[in-house]
Order: C-alpha cells, then structure tokens, then sequence
C-alpha cells in the first residue's frame, strides 16, 4: 500500500512554511513546466471515524475561467461537507469544480479548498488527481485512462524491496584502507548530516549533492536507495553528552530554516527523482522525553528542558512535513532499542510520544514510512538460547539480572512489537521496521554455543545471551562487539531491511575530553573506567579505550567489529 501524504513529484516538492502547500511552479522555471498541475492533498486533522483534508491546485498551463477535479478513493471515504469547492461523489470518485468566486485559476495560481469525511479502516491518500481530464503531479500530464506513469509519484510499500543500497565512497575507502577491511567495503552505510555544514560537505568532505550525483551513478538501471540521517535538533541526545550538537535548546528556528529547509530543497531536485531516499530522524531523540525527564532517576536537566520547550516535537515533526512530501522520500523514525524502551512503562508512551511528533508542525502519520531501532548500538538481533518465557527455578527470565523486568530480550521481537503497537494508536498498518546490524553480532570466541546452566535464573541467562555487554544500557565503543547481519532487505515479517545505518569503525564517542569545534562533549560512558550511572544501574562501561570523537575514525573498534563479525566475515 502507499503510505504517501501528498502525490507530488520530487520537483514540486518545495514546501513553504509549515503549511505544506506546494509552491507554483511558473512556465519559467526550466525543466519543471512540463508538470502541467499539481496538487497538494493533505490530512490535517484524522479522529477514528473522520477526518479533514486540505487541497491546493497549482496550475502550470494555460489560463483557466472554471476548473474541475477528479480524484478516487482506494477505501470507504465519503466526503461530508466542503468550503471553497462544490463537491459531489459518487461510489469511490470524487469532483470538485469551483465555486462562482474562485473560478479563475492563472498560469502559475494556485486554489485552495478543503473538506470534512469519514472513513473506517485506513485512509489513504488518492493516488491520481485530474484537473480538467489532465494528470496532475506527473511530467507532461497523461489521460485518466492511461496507464500509470512510473515515475508518478507513488511510494512504494518497502523501498528496500528489489533495491540496491548507496555505497558512500568515503567510509568505503576509510574501511577498504584497514587491513581486511575490503570484506566489507563495498556493504552500503548510512550517510550522516549531523550539522548544518555538513550539507555542503565537512573539510573537503563530499556533501548532500555530491552524494546523491554519486547515487545516481551507482544505480544504473535499477532501483537506489540513499540512506541518509537526520540528526541536529536543538539540544541534541539530551541525556549523552557524547552526541551533542550545535545547536543551543531554543535554536528551533535555526534548526527549520538553515538546516532541514536546504535538505528538503535539495531532496526535491528532480534531478534525483528515480532514487529512493530514505532519511531516519533524529536518532536517540524522542524516547528521551519518555525515560531521561523528572520524576524518573534517569532524569537530566538537558532532557527536562527539551520536554518542557516542545522543541524535541516540532523539530521531529518539522522535518516529516518538510521532508515527507516527495514520492521518493521515506522517514523512519527513530525508536531506541529493546534495552531502553522495552519496559512496560517506556514502550506504549514512546509510541504516544512519536504520535505527537508525527502530528506536530503540519506532519501526519502519513509521513512516516516506518521505525528505526538499534541505530549506533549493540542489542543483539536474536537470542537464540533464552526466550522471555523461560522459568528456572520457578523464577521468570524476565526477573534476572539482565533481562531486569524487560518485555524484550532482543531487537527483531522489540521491532516487530514496537511496529505493531504504532498500527494500534494509530499509524498506518503496512509501516516497516529497520533494524541496525552495523555492531550487533557478537561472534568470536566469547558467543555462546548453547543455552546457560539452569543453577538459577541468572547463571541461565548470562551463559547463554549472545549479547555479551556488562549491562545493557552500555552504548559507546563497547568491547567484544561484532558487526551483525549483512544489510538486506525484507529479512523478517514486518521489517523493511537490516541496515548498517551507523558506519562500522565510526567512534560512539571520545575516552576522554578532546576540545572540538563540533559542540561533541565528553561522556563518562565513553570512558573504559567508569563506574557508571543509574541508567546502567552504576555497572563498569565496558568501553574501548583511545577513542577519538563521536563519529571519527576508530581503527581498533573496526578491527574488533571485523575480528567479531557474526556471521564471520
């Protein structure tokens, strides 16, 4: 199913403000002219039987004194009531021609109407709009009996699906250069903009365009999805000083207009129409407001501000309004990992807390393609040798140690609850998962063969668990850790694609203070002597020592990913 907000070609994708609505195009603007309409059709409010749209027309051809247009329903919507448009439907095909005073519709105008329905079941947006028998939202415009444009603007359910994924050159090169390292150079990484000059490249780095131009090389003619990363909120990763950002807890602004408006602008050249681009948002963001704000143990002041500012939610939905619009674009948000938001009481309100995002700042559920977990961390993919429902010695996996009252014991049962509590309040029912496998696999010689020793619970599970952290809240260049799966896609029931989204070799952080000019502080959690905090119940960090800055090159974290790899390289 298509999960689309809007129809419109990554060439009108343009937004202007919060609102959503597409920019005219004008018969000057070369290359763009040959879209002879377009139409912005948006779901601005949804309850659990109705729901209000929104619809803009912009009309790139000749002048017109009357308009009418077409569109028809894949489920049970029916219209209601309408305003700015005399509306009429019949079964599944709706029109809307003008009323007496806004008939007229210039070269390069735009006309706005809106409507209240009701549905049951899902409520997708229209695939095909007409406007006086004319395709709108498709190059050249087509009859309504002719078949479907593949470049018309549709999404696809799994954009993994049939796909090969962006080799960025520059970790290729980084990972090609380490001894061994050619095993892997060629598997397809995430490309991360986590500041605003990072969209026009890093000290001579490439930036946005130049991998997008590189994309479009690799893809030849098949399919290509680009990874990219979304991460530069104001007052970024709240609760780790490591992955701090630039950008102060009130420069929301700054956030919306010097840094996701260039991305959104860049993303809707048509020039990179034909790839698929996938951004992941705001990794480690959202769940803060849930677990790390008073009155919880876990609290920070940074977190307790960033809840009470709101800027965690509009930032999050600003970037899905602005980036979601483009038939070829697909968000996935960021969800943690089964060792942060897999209690009872984080799981459902992260879900609630991502809702309120997706719905903030001219968003909706429609502008996300699915969840991320995992992103940059070590939780093991699958355990083989324990399952949540084991008992030893009448006592529950779930009440040792490790597990520590957990619902999850891994991330593809954490992912694919997590997917499905995100349909039950309310996202669409065919959004996917990702799952990151970049340093998840735990091989080498400490995994595990077989299940633990059933002396206790804990000697049970701590003999058998595949991942073999101190604790499971560690997050920083963890030692013993492997890479994991292999990027592939559709590997599991509701899971998109295994993903190496965080770069193998790139550091979680630095052992020790290093002054910098990317506002990256020091986390304790990076430091191999310390003793820890609440948030991994004050066990040792488990970090690898001689770390540089988050992000940097790891020489020994990659020989070690490599040495680990499970399955083995």
């Amino acid at each position: 199913m298509s999960r689309t907000r809007t129809a419109l070609l990554a060439a009108l994708a343009l937004v202007a403000g919060a609102s959503g609505t597409a920019l005219a195009v004008t018969p000057g603007d070369a290359g763009l002219a040959a879209v002879p309409c377009t139409v912005d059709y948006k779901v601005q409010n949804q309850w659990d039987t109705g729901f209000t749209a929104a619809v803009t027309i912009t009309n790139n051809t000749t002048a017109k004194s009357s308009w009418s247009l077409k569109w028809a329903y894949a489920g049970n919507q029916k219209v209601t009531s309408g305003w700015n448009a005399k509306i009429s439907q019949s079964g599944t095909a709706v029109t809307a021609a003008n009323e007496s005073y806004n008939g007229t519709l210039a070269t390069g105008g735009s006309v706005s109407f809106g409507f209240q329905g009701t549905y049951s079941g899902t409520n997708a947006v229209p695939a095909t709009f007409t406007l006086d028998g004319v395709t709108c939202n498709v190059d050249g415009g087509t009859d309504p009996t002719d078949p479907p444009d593949p470049g018309g603007g549709t999404k696809v359910d799994n954009p993994y699906a049939g796909a090969k994924v962006y080799v960025n050159p520059e970790w290729s090169a980084k990972a090609a250069a380490e001894p061994g390292g050619s095993r892997i150079s060629n598997q397809p990484t995430g490309v991360w903009l986590d500041r605003i000059a990072a969209i026009n490249g890093v000290n001579g780095g490439m930036g946005l365009r130049a991998h997008l131009d590189k994309a479009l090389e690799q893809k030849g003619s098949g399919e290509l999805v680009v990874q990219l990363v979304i991460y530069n909120l104001p007052g970024r990763d709240c609760a780790a000083l490591a992955s701090n950002g630039e950008l102060g807890a009130t420069e929301i602004d700054k956030y919306k207009t010097q840094y996701i408006d260039p991305i959104a602008a860049i993303l809707a050249d048509p020039k990179y129409a034909s790839l698929r681009i996938v951004n992941t948002i705001e990794i480690d963001s959202l769940p803060n407001l849930v677990t790390n704000v008073s009155p919880r143990a876990t609290a920070t002041a940074n977190c307790d501000t960033m809840k009470a500012n709101g800027n965690y939610i509009k930032g999050v939905g600003y970037a899905l309004n602005k980036l979601g619009d483009a038939p070829n674009v697909y968000n996935y948000v960021d969800a943690g990992h089964h060792g942060w938001i897999g209690w009872d009481d984080n799981f459902s309100a992260s879900v609630q807390t991502i809702k309120q995002a997706a719905t903030a700042e001219g968003a909706t559920v429609n502008d996300v393609q699915g969840f991320i977990t995992n992103t940059a961390n070590y939780s093991a993919l699958k355990e083989q040798y324990f399952t949540i429902n084991d008992s030893v010695g009448g006592k529950s996996v779930r009440e040792s140690k490790w597990v520590d009252w957990n619902r999850y014991t891994d991330e593809l049962s954490f992912a694919q609850a997590f997917r499905q509590e995100a349909v039950n309040q309310g996202f669409a029912s065919g959004v996917g998962m990702l799952i990151d496998t970049s340093r998840n696999g735990w091989g080498g010689t400490a995994r595990p063969t077989g299940p633990g020793a059933t002396t206790d619970v804990d000697t049970y599970v701590n003999g058998g668990r595949i991942d073999r952290r101190i604790h499971v809240g560690n997050w920083c260049n963890q030692s013993g850790a492997g890479l994991g799966e292999r990027p592939q896609a559709s590997p599991a029931a509701g899971i998109d694609a295994y993903v190496w989204i965080k770069p193998p070799g790139e550091s979680d952080g630095s052992s020790s203070a290093i002054a910098n000019d990317e506002g990256k502080g020091f986390d304790r959690m990076c430091d191999p002597t310390y003793t820890g905090n609440p948030r991994n119940n004050n066990n040792m960090s488990g970090a690898l020592p001689n770390a540089p800055l988050s992000g940097h090159w790891f020489s020994a974290q990659f020989q070690q990913l490599m040495q680990n790899a499970y399955p083995a390289l």
